[in-house]
């Protein structure tokens, strides 16, 4: 049987330290682009901890807000959070909506599509889910050439044991990051009136042990590396990241582009 996602997920805190902050930064770009301003209904599929069903929320003319994650973790915690009685979330997969055809005026899905192994089929379930005329949308990582802080760890890996070295091809080459591979996925699902872009926001980081903190957890593919190793290893792998970060100056705050993908075309 194949898995709903190859993402590590346990803990929505940990997961708001690791990208969750960075999601509530990307989501108000990519409803942007995505020219969402008015709905009966908007599902957010992978909706991880709620930050982009929040911001849709916040639209003013959207009335009404799902999202679904399979981590029962993250819909745990994004219920904690929610304080809107237009938002709903619940447990399901990418893969197999428990929605009615057209349920959903639109059907977004940011920072995702990369972990599903079958993204096809997501894609295709997010288009049956949506009325005819409706927006579909993805946001993705451009994780080889626009995530500064995600090339900092993998990168130094690399350098430094095989495995690390191994991680990282599988680390850059994940399906949905790469160019026009969104706009392809969304033609072949037979959506129409296509457009691919990018948005490129900032990371900000106080210091290297906030920098530093995400890989220490259990959440996405770094800490997942990093928990494999053993303590030698690991202090080896914190020193050299923590020199590319101080970058021969004193430690402090730092601010790294992030780069994503992002495709919109309408349910035909």
């Amino acid at each position: 049987m194949t898995a709903a996602t190859t993402f590590v997920s346990s803990d929505g805190d940990g997961y708001e330290l690791q990208m969750g902050r960075w999601s509530r930064r990307l989501a108000p770009a990519f409803i942007e682009f995505a020219e969402i301003n008015a709905a009966e209904s908007a599902l957010d599929v992978g909706c991880g901890t709620g930050n982009l069903s929040f911001c849709l929320a916040g639209v003013p003319r959207i009335a009404r807000v799902t999202g679904i994650d399979v981590s029962p973790a993250y819909v745990a915690h994004a219920k904690r959070m929610n304080r809107d009685p237009r938002v709903d979330f619940e447990v399901a997969d990418a893969c197999a909506l428990p929605f009615d055809d057209a349920s959903f005026d639109h059907a977004l899905s940011m920072l995702v599509l990369q972990f599903i192994p079958r993204p096809n089929r997501a894609v295709a379930e997010m288009r049956r889910v949506t009325r005819r005329g409706g927006t579909i949308a993805a946001a993705t990582w451009d994780t080889a050439g626009g995530l500064i802080p995600y090339r900092m760890i993998f990168d130094t890996a690399a350098m430094l044991d095989g495995e690390g070295e191994a991680l990282r091809a599988k680390a850059y080459g994940r399906p949905m990051c790469r160019p026009g591979e969104l706009a392809r996925v969304w033609r072949d699902a037979g959506l129409l009136n296509v457009i691919q872009d990018m948005i490129t926001i900032r990371m900000d980081f106080v210091s290297f042990a906030d920098f530093w903190a995400p890989a220490e957890g259990r959440e996405g593919p770094a800490a997942a590396y990093v928990g494999t190793l053993d303590a030698a290893a690991r202090s080896k792998l914190q020193d050299a990241v923590r020199l590319a970060y101080l970058n021969g100056e004193p430690d402090g705050a730092r601010s790294y582009a992030a780069t994503a993908w992002v495709v919109r075309g309408r349910a035909p």
